[in-house]
């Protein structure tokens, strides 16, 4: 796992399989991730590396990162759904979440254009760390419970109560990676694969 960010930028993403090939993902986009940087951290905020990418923060609280993926580069806000986008350039990650919000690029040109929308969108994320401002989450009980995973919960009672003592973020992620599977099949393949790391109390990212 990368501790220095600039390894990011030299090296790729040190949670890929791809880190420290030519075929990594930030190598595709460098002008553009280089560029982010610049504009992130002419706005003041720390550079640190996170889960194998630059993240950003003020006063010790997480604002954004900046990530690579097949089809684009973003900057990842991480309370974005509070942020007004009142230039509409943000993008949800998916249909499950809740809280980031991204905004996404392919061209270095469109980052340069959108330099000063950038910045704004930092400045705003800041300002909703400095209110204390807090994404309301949907409640664990309106996701729905797969078939599979309430069948396995009837058989096996220990795993239940296993589950039932996760935090609610990281049932909301198990849940939401489970039902995500359109084969039963695979439903039950994730839950036999989630399993132990349930019982140890921990969640998908925690390993």
């Amino acid at each position: 796992m990368n501790t220095d960010p600039n390894t990011y930028f030299t090296e790729g993403f040190g949670r890929c399989s791809l880190y420290q090939t030519p075929e990594c993902k930030v190598h595709r986009w460098e002008q553009e991730l280089l560029e982010f940087r610049r504009i992130i951290l002419d706005t003041g905020l720390t550079e640190e590396s996170k889960w194998g990418a630059p993240s950003y923060s003020w006063d010790g609280k997480n604002i954004c990162m900046i990530g690579a993926f097949k089809d684009y580069c973003c900057i990842s806000f991480f309370k974005g759904a509070l942020l007004k986008d009142e230039e509409g350039l943000l993008t949800s990650p998916g249909p499950n979440s809740q809280s980031a919000k991204l905004f996404r690029t392919t061209d270095v040109s469109e980052v340069l254009e959108n330099e000063a929308a950038i910045k704004a969108y930092v400045f705003e994320a800041i300002e909703v760390e400095k209110a204390g401002f807090k994404v309301q989450f949907k409640d664990i009980s309106q996701h729905e419970i797969p078939e599979e995973l309430e069948e396995r919960f009837e058989n096996d009672p220990n795993f239940r109560s296993a589950f039932e003592a996760l935090t609610p973020g990281r049932q909301r992620g198990y849940l939401i990676h489970i039902s995500g599977a359109k084969q039963s099949k695979t439903r039950k393949a994730r839950i036999d694969k989630w399993m132990p790391v349930i019982f140890e109390g921990k969640g998908m990212h925690d390993r």
